[in-house]
């Protein structure tokens, strides 16, 4: 199944339905059941030590699995997380970072997977989520 949104679509999306969050995330590619999403991080989402925060990379994992979900059924704006369990792996650096998200299963009801996140300059991953979110019911 391919996507049914592109880069365009869901930036233009996010731009319509979440302008306060537009700016700080940026769709870099869209592939079946897969995204890769950007975030700039600023200086409010560090914390003491000069990292960024769990609370920014959790936005991070929620948004980019919340795109690629919406890439595959479609602007839905009520679709919404039901559960989402992050493990922090490594400290990330005070840059931008990277989410590397996939779909495992996406049903009519739900839609299942995880999200790796990358700190820019950093090879190895430094968090990893599993995401579970509800699609609304159709019509």
């Amino acid at each position: 199944m391919q996507p049914v949104m592109d880069r365009g679509d869901l930036e233009a999306f996010m731009r319509a339905e979440f302008p306060q969050m537009a700016a700080r995330f940026s769709v870099r590619e869209v592939r079946p059941y897969g995204i890769t999403v950007t975030m700039r991080a600023g200086e409010a989402d560090l914390r003491p030590g000069g990292t960024v925060s769990g609370p920014a990379m959790f936005a991070l994992a929620d948004c980019a699995f919340y795109l690629a979900t919406l890439a595959m059924i479609g602007p839905k704006a009520l679709t919404v997380t039901t559960s989402l369990a992050i493990d922090f792996m490594r400290k990330p650096g005070p840059g931008d970072m990277r989410a590397e998200a996939r779909i495992l299963k996406l049903g009519r009801s739900l839609s299942v997977g995880d999200v790796m996140l990358y700190s820019e300059g950093m090879e190895p991953p430094v968090a990893h989520a599993n995401v579970t979110y509800s699609i609304p019911p159709r019509g």
